[in-house]
């Protein structure tokens, strides 16, 4: 009878001295229509999380604008000043779309323009299921790093705001200027690496596409902002229109 209680005493000793699980990174958006927080997965996309992460640290993302926003697909920001004027940026990083997390309402993901490895500082929120986002065999997706778990109701509102054209971009610019007064690191591992991720490091998604498709109906990806805003983002495109370029 002494055994049981023996083992289940040396049990209890050993997860004792276990380290305890580390909780998953967050960030606090913080807008001037109210703030949401985001769940970051670095287990499924390192590169894309640290390079996010070396931006939040800077104080990069304060007084940026969430300079698009279209109701039933995206937010999209982080790269552009209350000016209009597109902010310096780092290297671009390596693609990580084929890491399995879909772009799921409330996912969040890394913007960029056509070319697979051209994302940098602008990031989107899903305010939709948005598969034409995900990789396939024939194409890149865009990167999902993570998910929204506080707040989703103020990004569905910044989703609705009035839009037209505003500075450079001739539509989807919300009326009334949505700014990010500031990104805050709610916890962070102390193992954290302290560099963002080299841009040379090449990742391909888990089908690992040749070239990017061209699908009539595709509804237009999140496009980095970031040396042509004049020029982007796009719109929708109507049935059998090319993709952005």
């Amino acid at each position: 009878m002494k055994k049981p209680s023996l083992l289940l005493a040396l049990t209890g000793l050993m997860l004792a001295f276990l380290p305890p699980a580390s909780a998953a990174e967050r960030v606090r958006v913080t807008t001037n229509f109210g703030a949401f927080v985001i769940e970051l997965q670095r287990d499924r996309a390192p590169l894309t999380v640290e390079n996010f992460l070396s931006y939040v640290r800077s104080g990069y993302y304060t007084n940026t604008l969430f300079h698009r926003a279209i109701a039933n697909f995206v937010v999209q920001g982080g790269g552009v000043g209350p000016d209009y004027k597109a902010k310096p940026v780092g290297k671009p990083i390596a693609n990580e779309s084929g890491n399995g997390l879909k772009n799921l309402r409330g996912t969040v993901g890394l913007a960029r323009a056509a070319g697979p490895h051209s994302g940098d500082c602008q990031f989107y929120v899903n305010v939709a299921d948005n598969a034409d986002l995900d990789p396939l065999p024939t194409r890149w997706g865009y990167a999902v790093f993570g998910r929204v778990v506080e707040g989703m109701e103020v990004v569905d509102r910044l989703s609705i705001s009035p839009t037209g054209s505003a500075g450079p971009f001739k539509q989807d610019a919300p009326l009334q200027q949505i700014v990010i007064q500031k990104v805050e690191i709610l916890n962070e591992p102390a193992a954290a690496p302290a560099t963002a991720p080299s841009a040379t490091t090449p990742a391909a998604p888990a089908t690992s596409p040749a070239t990017p498709a061209t699908p009539g109906q595709t509804p237009p990806p999140p496009a980095e902002g970031t040396q042509t805003p004049a020029e982007k983002p796009v719109s929708p495109p109507t049935q059998g229109s090319p993709p952005p370029q």
